[in-house]
């Protein structure tokens, strides 16, 4: 099974050491991102990817939640109805632009790629 390790990382204080940390979907309990280190299998990552999954489907979900209850001619919400759907709203919209983060920083550069593949032939 490949090793790998839970490092955190404060922004605020040191950027992290290592080239190729994943950053998770949750944080520390001060509100700080969480890193990991790893070749990509394990335990962690396979925790993360589920979570990541989860928060996805939950959005999609309260996504449609609110479309049905802001159709036209549905009754009208209180204000906390509107303020609770507002900060489950927010909170769905965070997780996904994390998911989006943590999957766009694992993606290679198709320029760091197509060095290491060498010269390209000329094809005549």
């Amino acid at each position: 099974m490949p090793e790998e390790t839970t490092r955190l990382f404060d922004p605020s204080t040191a950027e992290p050491a290592v080239e190729d940390l994943r950053l998770l979907p949750w944080t520390t309990p001060n509100g700080h991102p969480c890193y990991l280190s790893t070749d990509g299998g394990g335990y962690l990552t396979t925790l993360a990817d589920g979570i990541e999954e989860v928060q996805l489907t939950m959005g999609q979900e309260l996504l449609d939640h609110a479309r049905s209850v802001l159709a036209p001619g549905t009754r009208a919400l209180t204000d906390v109805e509107y303020r609770w759907l507002a900060c489950r709203l927010t909170e769905a919209l965070s997780d996904a632009l994390r998911v989006a983060d943590s999957r766009g920083q694992r993606i290679l550069d198709p320029t760091d790629t197509a060095e290491t593949d060498g010269p390209e032939e000329d094809a005549r």
